[in-house]
């Protein structure tokens, strides 16, 4: 028997507890109305205070393309995946003006492309560990591991400065998920918040070298990978001002390996359904090809004279990140979202031809094929985006159709080429325990284009969520 079948057995047994569960217990006033928006896949329906577990099977399939313009130099990835976790998320008193927070999620998982029994089935992710203290009303003092989230916009955020390196083998595409369901930083943090606006200190450690990119079959099983989140002294300021009429923008200041950036976040209400909003940074650095070169250089991932596989220039410039956007949200509570992204770092029109080019005169073999890939690689493992512009579109309905019924869909486009990603996700709540869910994403495009490239048609995956 394989590990599709012991996990598959669990998904059963799964199934089974929530037929009978749902027969005795088929009240619609106890599922719930509102979700957090924490979840992956399926929100939380119902928890105590300060305490959300489940258990989760997630069932995905992938269908994918040997016709690739630019070959890869190595296997693209599973067709299939069983994947068994209890994520848990609690909070504890310790005291008056004290608490602590935990975040974890451990993971059992079965691949075509991986052996089982094996390490690699087994995957701890140690997101959050952190105490909490209130001097007072308005003083907050954290320290440990925390995932500090910054920013307003959905598709892209060029002022959350720490989500670099930190997703770690995601269910799910919705870059909202991916803010939530990331690995933290161990750092300090204080916060003080009067009647006129806030300030928020933040400073983060270098305790761990660099490391190379981590793989889907090199994760390690019990490891914080605070390689990956401390790999540098980081230190941020933010804070925001209230002027009232709903007009709060936030301001925020960011050092890292001697690099300064900048950064605002600004929103405004136009009537009583619609919000502008914008986010941006800036600061001097290289572009996206010659940070990944170096960064592969550094951590011997590439050779340590490796060349620029494409033209580019090593100077420093002022660069800016802009996600800029529009939300709506109808009288049936559906909320539509619509963004203009622009990394200018990442891949103008020439990059993406050059890239092409490169790759088209490559054979299967040619080690250089490596070092093109792994631009792309990097861009993925920092969460930057990897063209310079793009579109992203969103919309969310909760309670669809009056039924306890959650839609999501996105779709993020490529400005330059029309290619792009799409996912559609339904969540249904059988009740205060128990949520089934479909996830469909779609890569489209020609094969000489940004998504269009990656060699995947679809995935398609199906969970069932209990909650404790």
């Amino acid at each position: 028997m394989n590990g599709r079948a012991y996990i598959g057995i669990a998904l059963i047994a799964l199934l089974a507890s929530a037929s009978a569960e749902a027969a005795q217990d088929s009240d619609v006033d106890l599922i719930p109305t509102a979700v957090p928006a924490a979840a992956t896949t399926a929100p939380a329906a119902a928890a105590s205070p300060g305490r959300r577990v489940y258990l989760e099977n997630g069932m995905t399939e992938v269908s994918r393309s040997g016709d690739l313009a630019v070959p890869l130099p190595s296997s693209p990835g599973y067709l299939w995946q069983e994947r068994l976790l209890l994520d848990s998320r609690r909070e504890f008193e310790l005291g008056e003006h004290a608490q602590a927070f935990l975040s974890n999620r451990f993971n059992v998982r079965d691949e075509d492309d991986l052996p089982f029994p094996n390490h690699e089935d087994v995957v701890t992710d140690f997101r959050e560990a952190y105490a909490s203290w209130r001097p007072s009303d308005r003083q907050y003092l954290d320290a440990g591991r925390i995932n500090l989230k910054s920013g307003i916009a959905l598709g892209y955020n060029p002022t959350d400065f720490f989500k670099t390196r930190t997703v770690s083998e995601p269910l799910s595409q919705d870059p909202s998920a991916l803010r939530e369901d990331r690995l933290g930083t161990l750092m300090l943090r204080g916060q003080e918040i009067w009647d006129g606006g806030s300030l928020t200190l933040a400073y983060a450690p270098g305790i761990r070298k660099a490391s190379p990119i981590y793989s889907n079959d090199d994760l390690p099983n019990f490891n914080p990978m605070f390689d990956r989140t401390n790999a540098d002294d980081r230190f941020l300021v933010k804070g925001s001002i209230d002027f009232g009429d709903g007009v709060s923008p936030e301001f925020l200041f960011y050092r890292e390996a001697g690099q300064n950036r900048f950064g605002t976040n600004l929103s405004m209400g136009l009537g009583e359904s619609s919000v502008a909003y914008l986010e941006w940074s800036g600061g001097e650095r290289a572009d996206l090809i010659t940070e990944a070169v170096d960064y592969g250089r550094e951590t011997g991932t590439l050779p340590a004279n490796a060349p620029y596989p494409l033209p580019t220039t090593t100077q420093k410039t002022f660069k800016s990140e802009l996600a800029a956007g529009v939300s709506y949200t109808t009288a049936n509570n559906i909320t539509f979202n619509l963004e203009y992204l622009v990394n200018q770092a990442g891949f103008s029109r020439a990059d993406w031809d050059n890239w092409f080019t490169a790759g088209r005169a490559l054979g299967p073999q040619s080690p250089e094929l490596k070092e093109l890939w792994y631009i792309r690689e990097y861009a993925l493992d920092q969460q930057q985006q990897l063209t310079r512009r793009a579109y992203f579109a969103r919309a969310d309905w909760v309670d669809a159709f009056d039924l306890k019924l959650e839609l999501t869909g996105f779709v993020l486009v490529d400005a330059y080429d029309g290619s792009g990603l799409t996912q559609v996700s339904a969540d249904y709540y059988l009740s205060d325990r128990w949520t089934i869910g479909g996830q469909v994403t779609k890569y489209f495009g020609s094969r000489v284009s940004d998504f269009g490239s990656l060699g995947t048609s679809y995935s398609l995956l199906v969970s069932i969520v209990r909650y404790f």
